[in-house]
């Protein structure tokens, strides 16, 4: 043995990783708090309409801020919905009413697969555009809580209101006509 002192080990600061850590930890906390405050305010309602684009299952683009002046109905729906079986055949009549006034449907078919939701357009006969919601951006963007849910755009391009859950005659014509009647300068 010697006499010599024995140098001290060195080893990482720990002084670095706990800081790291907890700005780990909080910025965890804060990515979930937003995600809350956005799922707590449920879907857009007013406001600008928030822009997308949607290529339809025939390869058709939609762009929403293309259609101003017109009247716009955004739904969102699902073959294995059952709530949406229940509206389509109003959708799609209303649709027929209203395509030579000024009045656009735009169907966003969310999760789903393209063999069901063609199956579903064909079952209810459905002329309107439709297309999938690739990577859920469009419903996101709407933050959608569930389908079906159907969103009214004025012909400034604001949005004007949802209806969740299935709609029923005449809430589609009550919601339409006002925003039909709307003069802009």
């Amino acid at each position: 043995m010697t006499d010599e002192p024995l140098e001290p080990e060195v080893t990482p600061s720990r002084g670095f990783t706990k800081p790291l850590s907890y700005g780990i930890l909080l910025a965890l906390l804060g990515l979930l708090a937003w995600g809350l405050v956005r799922v707590q305010a449920g879907p857009r309602s007013d406001g600008p309409a928030p822009d997308f684009t949607l290529t339809t299952f025939e390869g058709d683009d939609y762009v929403l801020s293309e259609l101003r002046g017109q009247v716009v109905v955004i739904n969102f729906w699902a073959s294995w919905c059952p709530t949406c079986r229940d509206e389509a055949a109003y959708l799609e009549a209303t649709w027929r009413a209203y395509r030579d006034r000024g009045v656009v449907f735009l169907g966003v078919d969310y999760v789903d697969t393209e063999v069901e939701a063609l199956a579903y357009i064909a079952e209810f006969d459905i002329t309107y555009p439709n297309g999938p919601d690739i990577g859920t951006v469009i419903s996101q963007t709407y933050r959608i809580q569930g389908v079906p849910e159907t969103f009214f755009v004025s012909k400034d391009g604001t949005l004007r209101g949802v209806k969740i859950g299935p709609a029923y005659p005449p809430e589609l014509e009550d919601r339409i006509e006002p925003l039909l009647a709307e003069q802009y300068p």
